[in-house]
């Protein structure tokens, strides 16, 4: 007997564009009250969270900048040390070449006294006159190289002192970051608690379109209520009143055709 092969339920992908209103058929009307109802706390966590977000305002962004700045600062001393390093180290080359040099011409100023070929001695002067000239160009290098590094070790001050006011700065913005933290953590932690439970409960495509509309959004909201009796609280454009009615209903998903938001009921709040 041949064995039945058993087919492998394909799911189908999430679309990133996808909206409430290509999703609307999947709510069935027997369990749409209670979709919209998790859809509506879902969004009122997020706004409480928001909140607690703004209480920060610009201070992270803030504090990002001036790490930033510091690490730059930082670098900037580090290139320099190293500069001053090669430096320091070329110094040295240039004084070990001068003293090979000296001892250069103090032996052919030997050979100079001991010679009385004249076209030998002339040849022993040329190369004591270019002994010489390498001499100098050490000397040059080497007061080249001392110049640099006092120039570099003043611009290591002035940015140092620098390093010194940004990092007061950013020591007080980081204190009074980490005390709004702190007085926040306890109630982000359970909202943010809460929304998991309520994402939980969400399907995978309709959560994806919440989120989608409401980044899209500039107050980031993709559930609203009634506003003003006969408005959307998202556009705050007129509802129609059958539209209304469908809304209190609790029974089926209502879309702004304006600005593509779900409409829940005022009372949910």
């Amino acid at each position: 007997m041949a064995s039945v092969k058993k087919t492998k339920k394909v799911e189908t992908p999430i679309d990133e564009r996808e909206t409430f209103v290509s999703i609307r058929k999947s709510f069935s009307e027997a369990d749409v009250e209670e979709k919209l109802k998790t859809l509506y706390a879902l969004q009122a966590t997020d706004n409480a969270i928001e909140k607690i977000v703004q209480l920060r305002g610009e201070l992270p962004g803030e504090v990002a900048a001036l790490e930033e700045e510091v690490g730059g600062l930082r670098a900037k001393v580090a290139h320099a040390e190293q500069f001053i390093a090669e430096d320091e180290a070329a110094i040295e080359q240039h004084k070990n070449q001068i003293g090979e040099l000296q001892s250069d011409v103090a032996k052919f100023r030997t050979q100079l006294e001991d010679t009385s070929n004249s076209r030998e001695y002339g040849s022993i002067e040329k190369d004591i006159e270019n002994q010489e000239l390498l001499l100098r160009i050490a000397q040059k290098n080497i007061d080249k190289k001392i110049e640099d590094i006092q120039a570099r070790k003043e611009e290591i001050e002035a940015i140092q002192e620098k390093i010194a006011v940004r990092e007061d700065d950013l020591a007080a913005k980081q204190e009074e970051l980490a005390g709004i933290v702190e007085s926040t953590a306890g109630e982000e932690e359970k909202l943010r608690a809460r929304r998991e439970e309520c994402a939980a409960k969400i399907d995978a495509r309709t959560l994806s379109a919440y989120e989608r509309i409401r980044q899209s959004v500039h107050n980031h909201l993709a559930v609203v209520s009634v506003y003003n009796g006969d408005s959307c609280g998202g556009c705050f454009n007129t509802i129609t009143p059958q539209r209304i009615i469908d809304v209190a209903s609790n029974k089926k998903m209502v879309i702004c055709e304006h600005c593509g938001r779900i409409i829940v009921n005022p009372d949910f709040a």
